[in-house]
């Protein structure tokens, strides 16, 4: 039964998934809000556009799931919340899951639940953290056949980047995805390594389907020929977030990266999508 939920998220045509993150406002953090002030306007610019899936929570949900019809995107449903992003960190770190989890996902009617595998230097205790929620929501996917996408992130020191910022050393990156996967997750959602052309690594590491990760706000070219290039190296798909949201046109920016996705247009074809 888990796979019927897995042949929601990934295309038929494909074999890929497109996931837009929108989950971004659980995190309190104000500059994460850019782009989806009104959630209400951006779910439904992002339902016009088509994408596979659409990652948010639990109070967004409904967003999504209150349209009618059977043409909409698939819910992935973010089920923790953390405070690990700002550029000033807290006394105290934490990742705790929202309760009864994969229960609130099946009234909700999502097709995955996605969760959290930080590492951040010196701070082994949210490691610890998420690795209890895992551990906690493993089982009860398991009961109920949900798709279990786990998000291993390597962040740099905070005091060198500020603020989230992710490492893309393929050295770090491959042993926490290889993790995720001994954790028993069914789809990993990685980060992009600096060098595109090593991320096959991550992909044979894995041994489910790798989902990439958009990271902060980039330049559209650069956006799209890191698609085209992870595409190449077997990434099964994308989940962008930011760099959607916070576009000028995220229904023009959707269809560009759908089309390197499922398409296999080359960045250059794709730019069409958003060309004024």
């Amino acid at each position: 039964m888990k796979q019927f939920r897995i042949n929601r998220l990934f295309n038929a045509k494909s074999g890929r998934c497109f996931d837009v993150a929108v989950d971004h406002g659980f995190f309190n953090e104000g500059a994460f809000l850019s782009g989806i002030e009104d959630m209400e306007r951006a779910v439904a610019a992002l339902i016009e556009a088509a994408p596979d899936a659409i990652q948010l929570t639990v109070g967004q949900a409904a967003l999504l799931q209150n349209v009618p019809g059977r043409d909409k995107p698939a819910l992935v449903l973010r089920t923790d919340v953390a405070n690990v992003y700002g550029r000033e960190l807290p006394r105290t770190l934490f990742s705790r899951t929202i309760e009864d989890a994969v229960e609130q996902a099946l009234r909700l009617d999502a097709a995955c639940i996605v969760v959290n595998l930080f590492q951040i230097p010196n701070e082994p205790e949210v490691t610890d953290g998420c690795i209890q929620n895992i551990l906690k929501l493993k089982p009860q996917c398991d009961r109920w056949a949900m798709p279990l996408m786990i998000e291993p992130l390597v962040f740099r020191p905070n005091e060198q980047a500020g603020g989230y910022m992710v490492d893309g050393d393929v050295e770090k990156i491959v042993p926490l995805v290889r993790q995720a996967t001994e954790l028993g997750a069914a789809i990993i959602k990685a980060d992009p390594t600096d060098d595109i052309g090593v991320y096959n690594r991550v992909v044979q590491t894995a041994r489910v389907p790798v989902l990439v990760r958009g990271g902060g706000r980039a330049p559209d070219r650069e956006i799209l020929e890191r698609t085209e290039g992870l595409m190449a190296q077997g990434a099964r798909g994308i989940v962008y977030g930011r760099n959607i949201i916070q576009h000028e046109n995220p229904k023009g920016m959707t269809r560009a990266l759908m089309s390197i996705v499922h398409d296999g247009a080359t960045a250059s074809e794709a730019a069409r999508f958003i060309e004024k």
